[in-house]
Parts: C-alpha cells; sequence; structure tokens
C-alpha cells in the first residue's frame, strides 16, 4: 500500500475551467498510477499550492487568470526546478510551444489531444523525460542554426503575447484588462513591437500572424 502511494504521479492541475478540472481528475481517476493531489484556478495561488505538497507534476494552463502562464512556469523552475511542468493550452503549438518549453516546460499539448496522448505525456513528464511534437523537437534542434529567425522571435515573451493579442483583433484597452496593466504600458509594447517588427499598423501584424499560421 506504501509502495503503490509512493510510486503513484502526483498531479496539481492550474487551470480556470472548472469542468475541464472535472474531466482530467476523471480521466486520471481511471488510472492506477496518476492521482490529482490539487487544483488552482488563478496563476497567482501556483506556487503556494506546490510549496504545500509533495507533486509529482504541475499541469499547467498558459492562459491562467493573475499571473501568466510563462511567468508561473518561470517562478516554478526558479523555486522548484526539480518540478516537471506540462503545458496544456487551448492554444496551438506553433503560437507557443518553443517559448515555454526554452522557459523550461517539459512539454507542450493542446487540449484538443486525446486522453492517451495526455497520459503519454504526464507519465513520460513525470519520468524525467519530455514531450513534444517532432515539429516541435526538430525546431529546438535546429533552432541554433538558423541566423535569420522569423520577426516574431525578437520579441520579449510580454511583447510576444501583445502582439498575439492584438493579431486576434483586441483592442489596447480589452489587452490591458486582461494582462492587468495601463493602456499606456500596452502602447508602449505596440510600439516596440511594430519597431522590431518593421511594420506600421496593426493590419500588418495580423496579416503577419495569418500568414505565419500563428492563430
Amino acid at each position: 500500500m506504501t509502495t503503490e502511494c509512493k510510486s503513484k504521479i502526483k498531479i496539481l492541475i492550474a487551470d480556470d475551467h472548472p469542468l475541464f478540472r472535472q474531466g482530467l481528475k476523471n480521466a486520471f481517476g481511471d488510472t492506477s498510477d496518476i492521482e490529482v493531489v490539487g487544483e488552482v484556478e488563478n496563476g497567482n495561488d501556483v506556487l503556494g499550492k506546490v510549496r504545500e505538497q509533495d507533486l509529482s507534476l504541475v499541469l499547467l494552463d498558459i492562459s491562467i487568470p493573475g499571473k501568466g502562464g510563462l511567468e508561473v512556469l518561470k517562478q516554478l523552475k526558479s523555486e522548484f526546478p526539480k518540478i516537471p511542468v506540462l503545458i496544456l493550452s487551448v492554444y496551438p503549438e506553433s503560437q507557443y510551444a518553443v517559448r515555454f518549453i526554452k522557459a523550461g516546460a517539459s512539454g507542450y499539448l493542446t487540449k484538443e489531444s486525446s486522453i492517451d496522448t495526455l497520459l503519454d505525456a504526464v507519465r513520460k513528464v513525470a519520468q524525467g523525460g519530455n514531450y513534444a511534437s517532432a515539429d516541435i523537437t526538430e525546431k529546438l534542434a535546429f533552432d541554433f542554426l538558423n541566423v535569420d529567425k522569423p520577426l516574431h522571435e525578437l520579441l520579449s515573451d510580454r511583447e510576444y503575447q501583445v502582439f498575439s493579442m492584438i493579431a486576434t483583433g483586441k483592442s489596447l484597452t480589452e489587452i490591458g484588462k486582461e494582462l492587468s496593466l495601463s493602456v499606456k504600458t500596452i502602447s508602449t509594447h505596440r510600439t516596440r513591437i511594430l519597431e522590431k517588427m518593421k511594420m506600421k499598423k496593426n493590419a500588418e501584424l495580423i496579416h503577419y500572424a495569418i500568414q505565419h499560421e500563428l492563430l
């Protein structure tokens, strides 16, 4: 009994959708080796929960409210470098996977993934492995050879986040509210984004995002 408990993969789910969390718990509940020992719906609460419990893995949604997923990930890897983090997101991997894996995530899955794929990823990451598609693995492996990087890869993490939101048609006010930043700050980010990407208006950013399949 004790051996079985020790060998179980203990997971914290960080996601703000109660139905989705329940679905995950149901799926993991059908296994003998995976157990959900905690859940949070706000990025600000993740670290506190991790400090309280003995965890094997954190399953993190990148668009969780409060501290954004990327900030939470960086804090987790700084304070708990040995606890692997698996990203589970609605965003396609082409948009965020490389950036999150470079920041320390052990894997990236979309919420459209099958339960079997998710279980495989959880088990592999919990054992110290990494989980990513062949496309992302190849991109990471050859990234150091890529001298002519796409313009969007020149953006900082926050700039990329703002760029992605502008590309979906959100106004600066909407972006500010969602990120808990002033419109002035968002406007400054937008100016830097346009400068780095050598563009003059939002329409060009939207066209670029579509052209590079970032939406």
